[in-house]
């Protein structure tokens, strides 16, 4: 019988917690570290846009394809050895990226840090399934969103300051070394559980395994948290982490400190709306695919005004757009929470991974397609605002998939636990969640 060494969200809690949250910060450091670094790259690469584009599509790419034997490794060997590796990848994979000019190196860099970028997220939302009790997990799930958020500060204007100052090879590097520090903070802060737990972790046979990921799978639910990150991050991912910098500087003509500057933002927007997401959803959790809803409405209600708009957009107009699409990231973590809330502790890790798939595959698609859309629009000149909208729109095609998905797989989700699990789904009309056995 396991013993409880540490309080579940005692002080020792609220230490691995931070450690768990500093990775991530790190981590979405790295992955955003091409925001600023678009035009840049281009011209040390002598690439076109929709080349420029296959760096953070390869990076996503390996991201999401590594979901799920990610939460398969989660199950097996727990939060503290996976995010040691990560650490040590994105090191060599950034230390890599920032020595290379050649094109085909660059982009093995990129896919090197979308192995390690992998690792990290569902880790730490281990960490918090593992050290706070049920009922405060989703507001801590947000906070932990929120706080890594701040790596994307880190990855616009500081690091645009750091390459006019210092260089490609120089900024790179010194980013890298924050996962060493970061890789080192873990070795000897984090703990993966509060409970007396034997190091070696029985190791489940691969029938099970299996079993597992076809049940993860087969829940409706798992698909309503897949199609909810899917359809609600994409958007404000896209523009973040590649055309948000060259449709506002190129396509509307700001200033590129100005544009640098606009990309914090969201993230600031996201430490606004985070709490409010998560206070809501742990209290009216039957009620959180309207947050979903309403996020997606407000991105598409935004874009539809700045794309219809003639000509470039006034400033304000191009403010509102970052500041309401900014929810998207609190809402992609409502994706998680059904993965939580319809299905039973020993599937969580395999659960995760696949909702966690859903908002990476959108964006690799929608970045992707912009690049080769931006291409085929311009015809080789340079890109105009005309291009970019033209381009952009693409975005509509993801937003009726994923949105047509959730009303689907919400009715299904709900029936699925009404019929095979009445009192949690009672509980969950009363705003109540039931943990479910496997």
């Amino acid at each position: 019988m396991t013993e409880l060494l540490f309080p579940l969200g005692g002080r020792r809690a609220w230490a691995v917690w931070a450690t768990a949250v500093l990775t991530y910060l790190v981590t979405v450091l790295h992955r955003g570290s091409m925001s600023v670094a678009g035009l840049q790259a281009a011209e040390r690469f002598d690439i076109s846009a929709s080349a420029l584009a296959s760096f953070t599509v390869v990076q996503l790419t390996v991201y999401a394809a590594m979901q799920v034997p990610v939460g398969v490794l989660l199950d097996r060997y727990g939060s503290k050895r996976l995010l040691i590796t990560a650490s040590g990848l994105l090191f060599l994979a950034q230390s890599a990226f920032s020595l290379v000019d050649s094109y085909p190196a660059a982009l093995a860099a990129r896919a090197v840090l979308g192995v390690g970028d992998a690792l990290v997220f569902i880790s730490v939302l281990r960490v918090v399934m593992s050290w706070f009790p049920a009922l405060r997990q989703p507001v801590m799930s947000q906070a932990t969103g929120m706080l890594g958020g701040l790596g994307a500060i880190m990855s616009t204007v500081p690091m645009a300051a750091a390459f006019h100052a210092f260089g490609w090879t120089t900024t790179f590097a010194s980013a890298s070394v924050l996962s060493l520090l970061a890789g080192l903070l873990v070795l000897f802060l984090i703990k993966d559980s509060p409970y007396d737990e034997p190091l070696r972790r029985a190791k489940q046979p691969l029938h099970e395994v299996r079993r597992n990921l076809r049940r993860a799978w087969q829940e409706p639910g798992t698909r309503l948290g897949l199609w909810t990150h899917f359809t609600t991050s994409f958007s404000g991912s896209t523009f973040g982490l590649l055309w948000g910098y060259p449709f506002l500087v190129q396509g509307q003509g700001l200033a590129p400190t100005t544009a640098a500057a606009m990309l914090i933002i969201p993230v600031l927007a996201g430490l606004c709306y985070g709490p409010l997401v998560g206070r809501y959803a742990a209290k009216f959790p039957f009620y959180r695919s309207w947050i979903v809803l309403a996020v997606i409405a407000g991105s598409v209600v935004m874009w539809t005004v700045v794309l219809l708009w003639p000509g470039r957009a006034p400033l304000p107009v191009l403010l509102a757009l970052i500041v309401v699409q900014a929810a998207g990231g609190p809402g992609s973590m409502l994706g998680l929470d059904y993965a939580r809330t319809f299905n039973p502790t020993t599937r969580f890790g395999a659960a995760n991974g696949m909702v966690n798939t859903g908002g990476f595959i959108a964006t690799l698609i929608c970045i992707g397609m912009v690049g080769v859309l931006l291409d085929t629009s311009s015809g080789g000149a340079p890109m105009a605002i005309d291009d970019f909208k033209f381009a952009l729109a693409f975005q509509y095609v993801l937003w009726a998939i994923g949105t047509r998905q959730i009303l689907k797989y919400r009715r299904k989700a709900r029936g699925n636990l009404a019929r095979y699990n009445p009192e949690a789904y009672q509980a969950l009309l009363a705003n109540e969640i039931v943990p479910l056995k496997g």
